[in-house]
């Protein structure tokens, strides 16, 4: 029914009732369902999917998950806990402690109407799994740190004792929070050792979910304390197979990427960290700023110049601002802006941990000046080339003799050195079309262009055995409906994600 509009006595009345006759005949909304209630249906679908054995019930409880986070209260997660264990288990008598206590007084009565009860069997591990995983999402939204990072240890030491399919995609869900718990209390480097454990483990029990997750894991933890040789010895002996996360896929790609440019293989790291950013969803946009920030300094070390519509992109401006303007120095080749610009966004750029691969293109800056300055002279004196560059050394002209040689020496510049009266001389620029470099920048395109088609055609998924059953009326309801809850819940998982 819809309500009346509560007005002051000084207010004019209204010329018509609120309420209308075919107002009255329509029927009242359905009263929405209390968290808890939704907590209940969730385990109903975990236990079905357990006893069914089908693992897209498991994947779609937690994505149910994801959506209710944001409303879960210390009562409902309690009195869910209640509902879902027996309060003589071992998970009850550890789980029900790490919960902050609520006064009487916040311990309001539901009052949505009743629903349907919901009845689960007790003793599934995969119940006991998602009790786990829900209690430490909990805590960690309510930043108690502490106590998310215990009970992510007694989940972890209680999936070690199990071995079904069906809790391979709430494992991989504990997995990543408990190295972000562990992350949070500044404790990462404690849990490698687990995290080696519970990836070999993962490959002998065939979990390729499992295993995709603690690789990322593995790589985030090494680069975290930048250890790279060692990221790269455990990436190039891992198993590998297709993937089965997009979410998992893209950190892979960005901790080559990353892992390529500290090794300068830049062209590799180029490929990856654009690959990482366009397949990452939009809702992530966090991740997609650091794979730009990371793959325009790539670029840069490459020798290219990144399109202004990079630095544009819709949420992310003002986090690219100080990447702009250093894009801005190589482009003019000015070492003194250069100069200015990395001291300005110092802190800025040590945050991002750039500030290595900063240092590195200040040969960049010195190369794309000497560039400019070969293209508008035929003939120029080495000490106006010290000079044009700011070289601030005690030699400039001899530096300014040596970078000159090293920029012919790899084709930076076409031009020669004439030792005995001291200057440069550039010799004309050809006609660009006559040489293979056309053919080679549409090679690259098409490249892309295919690489982009096949993946996509291999991300295709399709109902097993759909070739040979028909699918009922009541099937095909049911599965419009989850596809309707996975568009509707996709944003918010991804952006839980990353």
């Amino acid at each position: 029914m819809p309500e009346d509009v509560e007005m002051n006595d000084s207010a004019a009345p209204a010329p018509t009732p609120a309420v209308t006759p075919a107002s009255a005949d329509a029927p009242a909304p359905a009263p929405a369902l209390s968290t808890l209630q939704h907590l209940k249906e969730i385990a109903s679908v975990v236990e079905a999917g357990s006893l069914t054995k089908e693992v897209r019930r498991i994947s779609r409880a937690v994505r149910l998950t994801v959506a209710l986070r944001r409303r879960l209260a210390a009562r409902d997660v309690a009195a869910f806990l209640a509902f879902a264990l027996p309060p003589s288990s071992d998970a009850f008598a550890r789980l029900s402690p790490l919960l902050p206590k609520e006064d009487g007084s916040e311990m309001d009565v539901d009052t949505t109407a009743p629903a349907a009860q919901v009845s689960i069997k007790h003793g599934l591990p995969e119940i006991e799994i998602y009790c786990y995983l829900l209690v430490l999402i909990f805590l960690i939204d309510h930043k108690k740190y502490d106590e998310a990072k215990a009970c992510a240890n007694a989940s972890i030491a209680r999936l070690k004792n199990l071995n079904r399919r069906t809790v391979d995609v709430l494992a991989s869900r504990l997995y990543s929070y408990y190295s972000y718990a562990h992350e949070l209390t500044n404790s990462l480097a404690e849990i490698r050792g687990t995290l080696l454990g519970l990836h070999r483990m993962a490959t002998l029990h065939r979990d390729e979910l499992g295993q995709e997750t603690l690789l990322n894991l593995l790589l985030r933890n090494y680069l975290h304390y930048n250890l790279y040789d060692q990221a790269e010895k455990l990436r190039s002996k891992a198993p590998r197979f297709e993937a089965h996360s997009n979410q998992q896929f893209c950190r892979y790609l960005f901790y080559l990427g990353k892992i390529r440019t500290i090794q300068l293989e830049y062209t590799d790291a180029k490929e990856s960290l654009l690959q990482a950013a366009r397949k990452a969803p939009t809702a992530a946009r966090g991740f997609r700023i650091q794979c730009n920030k990371w793959a325009i300094i790539v670029r840069l070390l490459l020798g290219e110049i990144p399109e202004r519509t990079v630095f544009m992109q819709k949420g992310m401006k003002a986090a690219l601002t100080p990447y702009f303007e250093l894009t801005n120095a190589v482009r003019v080749g000015d070492l003194e802006l250069f100069k200015a610009v990395a001291e300005k966004f110092a802190s800025t750029f040590s945050a991002d941990r750039t500030s290595n691969l900063i240092v590195r293109l200040r040969h960049n800056v010195i190369r794309t000046g000497l560039r400019n300055i070969s293209i508008s002279y035929s003939r120029i004196s080495l000490p106006d080339i010290a000079k044009k560059l700011r070289l601030d050394s005690e030699n400039p002209v001899a530096d300014a003799e040596c970078i000159v040689a090293k920029a012919i020496r790899d084709g930076a510049v076409d031009a020669t050195i004439d030792h005995a009266n001291g200057w440069v001389v550039s010799k004309e620029t050809g006609d660009v079309y006559s040489t293979n470099e056309p053919q080679a920048a549409f090679n690259s395109r098409i490249a892309f262009c295919l690489n982009m088609h096949n993946e996509a055609v291999k991300a295709l998924r399709f109902p097993p055995n759909s070739h040979k059953e028909k699918e009922s009326a009541e099937k095909r309801r049911e599965r419009l409906q989850q596809e309707e809850e996975l568009a509707k819940h996709m944003a918010e998982e991804d952006d839980d994600d990353f």
